[in-house]
């Protein structure tokens, strides 16, 4: 099963391609990751190009498409689901839509307690917290003060906190991995999570000036 992975969450713009066999492993056939938060929409399109030729695949060859679903600031996470949404209905495959933590979580199952953290912007962060491979807490947005005492064997993700934190960003294989038990099924609703209202609000009407 010929997977793209596709993931805007994060201050990364993540691509590539993954092969999930039948025994339930995943290998990554190629990626493309760049971090740069304010590049999403720009960057996804070729990286997902890029990551296919370097396979030797083309669009038509893939079987379905994961797509992180956050939680993550509006603007990024809206240009990966939108991507992969139209992909689907173009390509006629299915859109699998996983949480960005448990991806992230994904790459790192054998830690017993873990606790994955993503930059949420106005100094706060999105946090899940899981133990042997499963989420037992959040999704969730708070100031990282608030995740400073969680007792937690490693803590990855986005550097905020003041304890240890070793950096990472959703690969390939953590997504399909993440989605994989939806494979088969029939796909969830592409919803983004947001956790918060967007930084950016339409303005209100406009006061009326009262003269004398």
């Amino acid at each position: 099963m010929l997977v793209l992975a596709l993931d805007t969450a994060t201050p990364a713009v993540t691509a590539g391609v993954v092969d999930f066999d039948h025994e339930g492993l995943a290998r990554t056939l190629a990626t493309r990751v760049t971090i740069d938060a304010r590049a999403h929409g720009e960057l996804l399109t070729p990286h997902t190009k890029e990551a296919l030729a370097e396979a030797g695949l083309d669009f038509a060859d893939l079987d379905a498409v994961v797509c992180g679903s956050g939680p993550g600031p509006f603007t990024g996470l809206r240009a990966g689901m939108v991507t992969a949404a139209a992909l689907g209905q173009a390509l006629g495959k299915p859109v699998y839509p996983v949480s960005t933590l448990d991806a992230l979580a994904a790459d790192y199952a054998e830690v017993h307690r873990l606790l994955v953290v993503t930059d949420a912007r106005r100094k706060e962060v999105y946090w899940a917290r899981y133990e042997n491979g499963h989420r037992v807490e959040g999704p969730d947005v708070c100031k990282p003060a608030g995740l400073e005492d969680v007792e937690v064997d490693l803590v990855v993700g986005a550097e905020l906190l003041q304890r240890a934190v070793e950096p990472a960003s959703p690969s390939p294989n953590g997504l399909v991995m993440a989605a994989s038990p939806l494979f088969g099924r029939t796909p969830p609703p592409l919803t983004p999570l947001y956790l918060r209202r967007p930084d950016a609000v339409e303005p209100g009407a406009r006061k009326r000036v009262s003269r004398a």
